[in-house]
């Protein structure tokens, strides 16, 4: 079926053009040139909509195997796709860890029968313990892994670090890595400064990201490679990696998108669904993330998709989990952000930009989105096992209307 989108305008790190006529037919989407006069099957105003290349979340978490009941394959592939997702690197924390070629065939052989692709992050240490290494040569070459980390946990070891990135050269493999030392940040379960000080919360201080950061770096001068630095969150990591940038060094960095809209002073009122980890930092953190986005310093934004369920977030602050669900949320987080960043460096932060961090060639698509349509973010249009985001039964505004992913054009219906 030919369907003609009437009044689209396309979005990209060149800018937001003028609108246009775009027609999905067998299996693409095309621009309408002017003075065409094909008979479309169907015809849908598009007007206020915008339109760009498929979008890319670099940092996604997955329950199954071994948490089902927070998200399973087939879950999270439906929230990728109604939060116009095409692509995620899936975090390799679950159980058994994502370190073997069947752990990581698995997961690819559930998630071919949906339409977002998904990007195994390979765990570099045996159970993400930090210690004995994973047959990384082996995941690579036989299930084409070309990503590896810790996911949620930090390689702190600064051995298996250096050594990673030593293994990973041999076939242009790319380190990923949320860096912070796990002893600064021990017990901590905010930022640190006045107001953990103030509610009586163990905080988490600046200094566990930026010494880790400014170790790495010199491991990477050292040793070579490419790295690419997760959810950075200081002001201070913000400065360091801009300066590796300059100095010649293969590093890439991104930003989780909900970093850029809180800081420590929401969390007073104790609201589990605020706290994540890395955690919100101060207000001068904030702005200097959003300097590096506009610079270049930080390349993508990422939605750190962490879905827990009920329990593990109905507790006091103390005992709940890290975590934000991220994904339905991540189109009206952009909205709020949109007067301080503008669509074109959004949308490029997670198109051309954080796809140019993964080494393997991504299959083509797209993402019709209304910015200003509003919707209810509740259980009836939640698409996740797990709700705990501090925006569930609010309306939000930003929605995604259709997706074309491996050559289906996909209505989104929340």
């Amino acid at each position: 079926m030919s369907i003609l989108f009437k009044g689209l305008r396309f979005v990209d790190s060149e800018g937001l053009q003028e609108p246009k006529d775009f027609v999905f037919d067998q299996g693409e989407m095309q621009l309408v040139e002017s003075g065409n006069s094909t008979v479309y099957e169907r015809e849908i105003d598009a007007s206020g909509w915008l339109i760009s290349k498929g979008w890319v979340d670099l940092r996604c978490g997955l329950g199954e195997p071994g948490y089902e009941y927070k998200e399973s394959v087939e879950t999270l592939a439906d929230s990728l796709t109604a939060s116009g997702f095409a692509a995620a690197v899936i975090l390799p924390n679950t159980d058994p860890v994502l370190q073997s070629k069947s752990d990581v065939d698995f997961v690819l052989n559930r998630a071919r029968k949906f339409t977002p692709e998904f990007i195994i992050q390979g765990a570099v240490t045996k159970d993400v313990s930090g210690e004995d290494f994973t047959e990384m040569l082996d995941v690579h070459y036989q299930s084409e892994v070309t990503v590896f980390g810790e996911g949620r946990k930090t390689l702190a070891n600064a051995d298996r670090y250096m050594k990673a990135l030593q293994y990973l050269q041999r076939f242009d493999g790319v380190l990923f890595d949320h860096s912070y030392d796990p002893l600064l940040a021990i017990f901590g379960h905010m930022n640190e400064g006045e107001v953990s000080t103030k509610i009586g919360v163990k905080g988490i201080p600046n200094l566990a990201d930026d010494v880790a950061i400014q170790r790495n770096l010199e491991i990477i001068n050292y040793a070579g490679g490419k790295a690419h630095f997760q959810t950075i969150n200081t002001k201070k990591s913000v400065e360091l990696i801009r300066a590796a940038k300059k100095q010649g060094l293969q590093v890439t960095a991104d930003v989780s998108i909900y970093q850029l809209l809180f800081t420590d002073m929401d969390l007073v009122d104790f609201d589990t669904n605020l706290k994540v980890m890395p955690p919100f930092r101060t207000e001068s953190d904030r702005q200097a993330l959003l300097q590096g986005l506009k610079d270049g310093t930080i390349d993508a934004i990422v939605s750190n998709h962490s879905p827990q369920d009920l329990d593990s977030k109905f507790m006091e602050f103390d005992l709940a989990n890290f975590g934000m669900a991220g994904l339905q949320t991540f189109l009206p987080a952009m909205v709020k952000l949109e007067k301080e960043l503008g669509w074109p460096l959004l949308i490029s932060k997670i198109t051309q930009e954080a796809s140019s961090i993964i080494p393997q060639q991504l299959k083509e698509s797209w993402t019709l989105f209304d910015p200003k349509a509003e919707w209810n973010y509740d259980h009836s249009s939640n698409k996740s096992l797990s709700s705990n985001s501090p925006w569930f039964g609010q309306t939000l505004c930003g929605q995604v209307k259709y997706v074309v992913q491996k050559g289906q054009l996909i209505e989104i219906d929340v």
